[in-house]
Parts: structure tokens; sequence; C-alpha cells
């Protein structure tokens, strides 16, 4: 007979309210967003303005707070793809191999003679010796300045190709290190990039690999490709460069392996400096934003890793008295005069700052510096009006639905279609309840996965509620017909949606962005649609039933 155990009734019930508690912060979405924006800038910063109470108490502490995440196509905010120039890596790896290569080859300087860097494509480094019999030891010690490259395969290979030319000794990364460098660059990138769109604290952003150059970058809620552009194309890159001399202007040809930059905020100021860096921006582990001691004023201070810390404590050292460059994106900011050996491993960076660029500064150095540039091959700019349209568009087409199905199972089983249309709508609860869980981000083709959820979701009761209708035809009961109709169904169902569930899993699987989108609410809705129809209208019936106790039912 009929028994479900009042165990599992509080159950089915305690599941079925946590879920639409979850959900229901998306009623009320700007105003739990506004709260969950203000709690985050109090955290983050201490602050407790009465502005920010006043956002923060917009929403009780008590409730949840979760909600599901709108994406590009919903909520507005801009796409980007971008390339990203990996040759300018390997001219990077050439440049800095070139004291490594200067010690070997002076060691040998019996053999080899003297030598003399040259000018090369991008990629190479030339060294010129004076004495070209010597160029098979030239090799054979540039080769040993090279490391391993462990593939795949496991086969060793070295990082370096070596070859002479005449009295030129051409050195390049071998391709098992180019491809290495290439991975290396773009996970790089794809970090970098990561880190200073969530320093911005947009919801959610996609930022993924394409192909072997190519990084996709979708970032909703900021105001346009232009402002996404100036977030993430700013290279950022801090070096510490030997003052060599004051240029009269631009165009002033420097030295071999010089160049000539200006001075940050000052025309007609240009110093010749050194190519070859002390330091980089690589070897930071923090930048902070703060004020100068003496002057009052915006600046920044960084602070090295050991390895950092070392190479500028022994350079500052052995350079009392002489100028050197803080180099941010070819542009000096300031040429101080070492007045003492640096240790600490920290500093400070001053210059015509503002407090706003002071931060911005200590954001894009704590970022990290692009290990490349990078050129942007497509930019779109969504507006928030298209995607309040996407939503209402979704809106109408899932309430047009819902009505639908409602009224077919009204028309189609009396009572018992009622019965199903109310477990359907703690379904589409159950949904929002979950998706806002996990933080799932929804897309348009989300909402598609859910208005097919709606149709697909009275699938299990249709075969319930015929099975019982058959049941009812051989002279049983009422209530053994509604237990045999649930009983023998449910093979059926299972079946029906463990083989859409692994379609969803697949499609999750292979799939990417908005396919991924579709799949994620379509796999959700599979589940709820199997426990809202298993135990929830279940429930409803069996509650129906030891209320009324009818003789007879009509399905």
């Amino acid at each position: 007979m009929l028994n479900i155990p009042i165990w599992n009734r509080v159950l089915i019930w305690g599941v079925v309210v946590i879920g639409l508690a979850l959900a229901m912060p998306n009623l009320f979405y700007d105003r739990v967003e506004r709260h969950n924006d203000a709690v985050a800038v109090i955290e983050e910063t201490g602050a407790t303005t009465d502005a920010l109470e006043a956002d923060r108490a917009g929403w009780p502490e008590f409730l949840p707070g979760t909600l599901v995440n709108l994406g590009l196509d919903l909520r507005g905010g801009a796409h980007l793809l971008a390339e990203v120039r990996v040759e300018d890596v390997y001219e990077q790896r050439m440049d800095a191999l070139w004291p490594e290569v200067r010690d070997a080859l002076r060691l040998e300087r019996d053999v080899v003679g003297t030598i003399r860097r040259q000018e090369a494509p991008a990629g190479e480094l030339r060294v010129q010796i004076s004495q070209p019999e010597g160029m098979a030891a030239a090799v054979a010690a540039v080769r040993a300045v090279a490391q391993p490259v462990v593939s795949l395969t496991g086969i060793a290979q070295s990082t370096l190709d070596v070859r002479g030319e005449n009295d030129v000794l051409i050195v390049t990364l071998s391709a098992a290190e180019q491809q290495a460098t290439n991975d290396r660059t773009m996970q790089q990138s794809v970090e970098i990039v990561r880190r200073r769109v969530d320093e911005v604290g947009t919801r959610e952003p996609t930022i993924q690999r394409q192909g072997d150059r190519r990084i996709l970058i979708q970032v909703p809620g900021i105001g346009s490709a232009e402002e996404l552009k100036l977030l993430i194309g700013t290279t950022a890159r801090l070096t510490f460069h030997p003052v060599v001399g004051r240029a009269g202007s631009a165009d002033e040809v420097p030295g071999s392996r010089q160049m000539v930059l200006p001075l940050l905020d000052e025309e007609g100021v240009y110093y010749i400096l050194e190519q070859t860096p002390v330091v980089t921006g690589d070897d930071l582990v923090d930048a902070q934003p703060a004020f100068d001691a003496q002057t009052g004023q915006p600046s920044v201070t960084f602070r090295f890793n050991p390895n950092g810390a070392r190479a500028f404590g022994e350079y500052t050292a052995a350079n009392v008295g002489a100028p050197f460059a803080i180099v941010l994106d070819d542009e000096v900011i300031s040429a101080p005069t070492i007045r003492q050996a640096i240790t600490g491993g920290s500093g400070q960076i001053t210059g015509n700052f503002n407090v706003q660029q002071s931060t911005d500064l200590a954001v894009l150095l704590r970022a990290g510096a692009l290990p490349a540039e990078m050129t942007f091959l497509e930019e779109r700019t969504i507006g928030p009006e298209l995607g309040a349209d996407s939503i209402a568009a979704g809106e109408i087409a899932a309430l047009v639905a819902f009505a639908a199905v409602l009224v077919f199972m009204v028309l189609s089983y009396g009572l018992f279609g009622i019965f199903a249309s109310v477990a359907l709508i703690l379904n589409v609860g159950l949904i929002f309840g979950i998706l806002s869980l996990i933080g799932a981000t929804l897309t348009l083709p989300g909402i598609a996965g859910i208005v097919l959820t709606i149709g697909m979701a009275v699938d299990a009761n249709v075969l319930v509620f015929e099975r019982i209708r058959e049941e009812l035809k051989t002279a049983k009961g009422p209530a053994r017909a509604i237990e045999l109709g649930y009983s023998r169904a449910l093979s059926a169902i299972i079946d029906a949606n463990l083989t859409t569930f692994i379609i969803a899993v697949i499609l999750f699987t292979l799939g990417s962005g908005p396919v991924r989108g579709f799949s994620v609410t379509l796999g959700i809705g599979i589940m709820t649609s199997v426990f809202t129809a298993i135990y929830v209208t279940r429930l409803l019936i069996v509650t129906w039933f030891d209320r009324r106790r009818p003789k007879t039912i009509e399905v």
C-alpha cells in the first residue's frame, strides 16, 4: 500500500526548501548584487562608511546571498580575441643568454680570440670571433651552456641550436625549446590576464587559450572592449637598467646594445641606457601603493624575490655613485643615483603619480608583466540593453513553454496534472538553486537548456500516469494502482533520463563556451526533474490520498 515514512517526507521537503531558498536571491538580483559588492569592499578595505553599510543592510545577513552569474550575452560586457607574439620571448631569451655566452667564450679566448656581439634577426644571437679556426671550440663551449629539454617522449633534447658560419657563431632556441617556450608563454599570458581581470572584481570572466597563440577573453559587466584592452593590454614591464648618459633627442643614435628612452612626463629629456636590464619585474613578489616619506607624493613600493634581491644588491654595491634607470614600458620613470648598496630587496618608485595612477600601477605590477605583446584580432562590446533584451526574450520563451506544458498536463490528467504542474514549478526553482550554489554562469544557451528541461520534466510524470491508467483497467484499487504505477514505470524513467544525462556529460566534456553552458543546465535539469517526478509528485499524491481516501480516481 501507499506509505512514505515521516523521515522520508521531511527529507524530501527539506531538499525542496533548501533549493528554493538558494534560488530566492535571484528574484532580487540587483539588490543582492549591491549587497555582495558592498560586503566585498568592506572585507577588503575595512571601510565602513554609511553608504557601504546602507548597501550591506539592503539584504538580510541570515538569508542566502548566492546568485546565478549572468554571462556576456545576458549582462553585456566586452569580448576580445588576442594573439600573443611569442617571437618577442625568443628575443628576450637571446638577450638574457648573452652574458652566459660571453663568459663561456672568454674562457676559450686563447682558441677563439676576441669576441663581439653582432646585430641579428629577432630570436638569434650572433657573436663574431677573431679566430675562425677556433669555431669548433666556440660551438662546444656555448653548447655546454644549454640545458636539457625533456619532451613527452622522454628523449632529452638541448634548449639551444648552435652553429658556426665562417667567423660568426649563431645561437637560436631549438625546436623543442621553442615549443616549450610557446606553451609557457601562453600559460603565463592566460594567468596574468586572469589576474588583471580579477583585480577589478568582475564576475565570472571567460579567459581561455584558443589554438597555439590566441586567447579568448570575455568579461561580463565591463563598460567596453576599449576599457578591457586598456586593462589587460598594458605590458607593465618593469626593468632596471644601467645609465650610459643623457641624449639630446629621441633621434640620437646610441651605441651597440644601447637604447634611447624618454623620461616620463618630461618633454625633451632622454636617457641612453644599456639594453640588457640588471633586474626585471619578473623578480617582483609584491607591489603596493604608498606615499613618499619625504615629499608626501603618491608612490609605489616593491619587493623582490631572493634572486632579484641578490642581483639588485650586487649591482648597487658595485655601482655606488652611478645612476641607474627605473623603466616601465619603454619610459624612464626616474633615474636616481645609487647612494649606497640596496640589499634589503625592496624599494620605491616615485614619479608624477596621482593616487589612482599609483594604485593602477601597483595592480599591474602585482599581477605580473605580460611575457609578450598581445595583438587584438577581434573586439566586441555588448551593451546591457542587448543583454536585457535577451533576458526578456528568454523569460517569454520559458513562460510560454511553461504555460503550454501546464495546460497540457491539466487537460490530459486532471488533478494529477495539477500535482505534476506544482512539481514542475518546484523543479525550476531547484534548477536555479543548484546553479546559484555552484556559482554557474547562465547564458542564452543555458536558458535554452532550462526551456528544454521544462518540456522534458513532465516525461516521467506522463510515464507514471499512463501506467496508473493501465493498472486501473485491471480492476485494482486506486492505492494499489498508484503504487504499481510508480514502481513499474521507474526503470523506464531512469533509462530515458540516464541516456539524456550521458549526452549532457559528453557535451560538457567535449564542448566549450555556450555548448558547456547548455549541457550544465540540461544535466542539472535532468537530475531535478527525476527527483521531483519520483519523489515530490508522489509525495503530493500520497498526501492528497491520505486525506481524501477516494474510492475511485480518474487519471
